[in-house]
């Protein structure tokens, strides 16, 4: 298939999404800026080859399809908008900080809600499916994990995907395109900074219109819980907009040295774009990631010291790796919330089922993606400095 076949016309893309979704219209919705600018990064800075057109153009279809049917829901069951999302957790970090363990290891507590990966990648039911039953959901989420798999170089040793466990809630701010998820598949070297220039509170809304949706399913199911565990390292650029648009939000900071993390997160990245494009250069992904985390982690430090150090919590990559349990209490304790018997108990099993040696090591070189120890210290001095023990 040659490119050419791979149409990626913005309104050619609109139509498609509104013949799947089968309701509503894109009359006026505020994402829609975001996704002509995304198409035009993709056009003219990604070099997508025939496979990422293909991939990139469905994913957006869908996206833009499961937005006109969360939009009917919203419209059909108005106690949708009552649901109320109380004093969430809410993760943030570098990726491989030890954020994925400290997220489903939370969410184990009975009393936790947390978005599960099949339903951040499909939270409206597909036609002809009932909320009480998201079967079909389930399974194309189970397929889509095994090609991801299939085709992205060492996946399975860089993140643990499971469709059925607790994740990012990325996939659902992806629903608004105010995510740097396109930037992780491919390189979008201007759109990528254009979109975090602007003000992400449009994007951090919809989502938790999305975690109320999610939230009102799982009471459909007979779910009940009393706050949600969130995560994602998009986050280290948005504490304030998170603060806003949550205002009971406890963040819980991971630390980890940046000369461990930033190249392992180039390798994951990479990985990505390699799917995409057969351009792909891991030095140019390397600096836009070193570039676009170092930003990130000096805008949280800026928030966090703008009179909202009460509402961080910090924990070492390595306290998580040896006592788990021990940091989980100690969250509860930060948040005032009891680390109870049952709790303890569904963590621990947890832990003995998903043990960290039952996946391949992840093995990448520092040096392919044009970092130095010298160069990597330079730029993170500050946050090293203050957090890294």
């Amino acid at each position: 298939m040659s490119e050419a076949m791979v149409d990626l016309d913005y309104d050619a893309i609109l139509r498609d999404a509104k013949t799947r979704a089968g309701v509503g219209d894109f009359s006026n919705e505020f994402y829609l800026p975001v996704l002509r600018r995304l198409l035009e990064g993709f056009e003219k800075e990604s070099n997508l080859n025939a496979m990422g057109r293909a991939i990139q153009r469905e994913r957006i279809v869908g996206l833009l399809a499961t937005n006109l049917r969360f939009e009917s829901y919203w419209a059909q069951y108005p106690e949708i908008a009552r649901e109320r999302i109380v004093d969430p957790i809410v993760i943030v970090g570098f990726g491989r900080t030890g954020s994925t363990l400290l997220q489903r290891l939370l969410a184990a507590d009975p009393r936790a809600h947390a978005p599960l990966w099949w339903e951040g990648r499909f939270p409206v039911p597909f036609a002809g499916e009932t909320v009480e039953n998201p079967e079909q959901r389930i399974k194309a989420a189970l397929a889509e994990v095994e090609m991801m798999y299939a085709t992205v170089p060492g996946l399975e040793s860089i993140h643990p995907l499971d469709a059925m466990q607790a994740d990012e809630e990325i996939l659902l701010l992806e629903q608004s395109f105010y995510s740097d998820s396109p930037e992780s598949f491919a390189k979008l070297l201007g759109f990528g900074p254009w979109r975090e220039s602007l003000d992400q509170t449009p994007g951090y809304e919809h989502l938790r219109r999305l975690l109320q949706f999610l939230q009102w399913q799982k009471r459909k199911r007979g779910l009940v819980a009393e706050r949600w565990i969130l995560k994602s390292p998009q986050h280290i650029h948005n504490c304030d907009v998170v603060l806003k648009v949550f205002p009971g939000a406890k963040i819980v900071q991971t630390h980890r040295d940046p000369l461990e993390t930033i190249p392992s997160w180039a390798s994951l990245c990479y990985s990505l774009w390699q799917q995409n494009s057969d351009t792909a250069d891991p030095v140019v992904c390397g600096t836009y990631w070193d570039e676009k985390m170092a930003r990130g982690i000096r805008r949280c430090m800026q928030v966090r010291d703008a009179g909202n150090a009460d509402k961080f919590f910090d924990v070492d990559y390595r306290d998580t790796a040896r006592d788990p349990l021990g940091v989980a209490a100690r969250i509860c304790e930060f948040v005032g919330w009891e680390h109870t018997q049952a709790a303890r108990e569904a963590q621990a099993a947890w832990l003995a089922a998903n043990r960290r040696d039952q996946r391949p090591p992840h093995e990448y070189e520092p040096s392919t993606f044009g970092y130095t120890e010298a160069g990597l210290k330079a730029r993170y001095r500050e946050y090293r400095e203050r957090f890294i023990r």
